[in-house]
């Protein structure tokens, strides 16, 4: 039997402005925004090519808002993958490694180069380069 993560609840305080940032910024897709009843709203947006979306909204949880990190998205070009964030207006840092539990600015060996971002709330990513899927 396959078990599979297909979506992530991404606590937030603004859901107009986590959609805007999700969609126009860090380039999600919106798959669908839907109110299921008074005080439930249910944004579900995709990341390029991936089979797991985020779900931002209203009456989804009780997490506070920015309170999820370690997200993590996966790419075959780190540096391609910085220069979209930064032209789309994410404060992204710059491509990075880890060295001794510290991050380091630069390329790393295989499956060490990264870049990091949070969203308007707090909530923050990682972007890893995957190897070989360049």
């Amino acid at each position: 039997m396959d078990w599979k993560l297909e979506v992530v609840v991404v606590p937030v305080a603004d859901v107009d402005r986590a959609k805007l940032f999700y969609e126009e910024q860090a380039g999600f897709t919106v798959d669908h925004d839907s109110r299921i009843r008074d005080g439930v709203r249910v944004v579900q947006l995709t990341p390029p090519g991936s089979s797991c979306s985020i779900v931002v909204g209203t009456g989804l949880t009780e997490a506070p808002p920015g309170s999820l990190k370690g997200l993590q998205l996966v790419v075959p070009d780190i540096d391609r993958a910085h220069a979209e964030l930064a032209a789309r207006g994410v404060e992204v840092s710059p491509v990075q490694h880890f060295e001794d539990g510290d991050r380091v600015d630069g390329r790393g060996e295989l499956w060490n180069s990264f870049v990091f971002f949070s969203d308007p709330d707090g909530n923050g990513w990682a972007v890893q380069e995957a190897p070989g899927r360049r």
